[in-house]
């Protein structure tokens, strides 16, 4: 059992290292509020990456079976998502109501929200967390119950304990930038978001116009 425990802290790990849009908004929490607002946002990523284990360990063809038939949809939900919160990062100003003595806003509600959303717009995580059960030899047609819940605890604790190393370190790497350098990188990574928000609609397009052809 121990060794399934490190395993799934290991898959709540890989689940969270690919530098998606995710990645990215975390990144910038960290960079223009500090390390508390990145780690609040970390863990709406968290949240959802636990539950789409639970998914991959108890209903991944009920999952499978609704991402197919609602594929077009989620590329359409998931791309305006994505591409609104880009947005929101790209032409807003997190550095406006700055005081000198408080150089920080802190965490904010709103940073575990806009991550939750964001991650709840890519369901194919899903299959990349059945997928990642599989190559560490992961089997629980023979667990049940309460032995189930350490390994969804331990590949939460896998994800928020990334998000937390990462929150530390783009949170640090800011000491080092100044106002305007930062606005800038604010922006760029509100640009990037929207870009792949943009890229998801254009997928639910394509979807439409290719089931028309046929």
């Amino acid at each position: 059992m121990f060794a399934d425990i490190l395993k799934s802290f290991a898959i709540g790990i890989c689940a969270s290292v690919p530098l998606g849009p995710v990645a990215i908004v975390v990144m910038q929490k960290s960079l223009s509020y500090g390390q508390k607002a990145g780690v609040i946002a970390g863990l709406g990523a968290t949240t959802v990456d636990t539950a789409y284990a639970i998914i991959s360990i108890f209903a991944l063809t009920i999952a499978q079976n609704f991402i197919s038939t609602y594929q077009t949809f989620i590329y359409f939900a998931g791309g305006l998502i994505v591409a609104l919160i880009g947005a929101s990062i790209a032409f807003s100003n997190p550095f406006k109501k700055m005081k000198a003595r408080d150089p920080l806003r802190g965490a904010s509600i709103k940073d575990y929200l806009q991550v939750a959303a964001m991650s709840l717009s890519n369901p194919g995580a899903i299959l990349a967390m059945f997928a990642l059960f599989a190559f560490f030899g992961m089997n629980f047609d023979s667990q049940q119950g309460a032995n189930v819940f350490p390994v969804i605890l331990a590949v939460a604790a896998g994800s928020a304990c990334y998000w937390l190393f990462f929150s530390w370190l783009f949170s640090h790497w800011r000491k080092s930038l100044r106002i305007g350098t930062l606005m800038w990188i604010n922006r760029v990574f509100g640009i990037l978001v929207l870009i792949i928000g943009i890229s998801l609609i254009g997928e639910g397009l394509y979807e439409v116009l290719f089931s028309k052809l046929n």
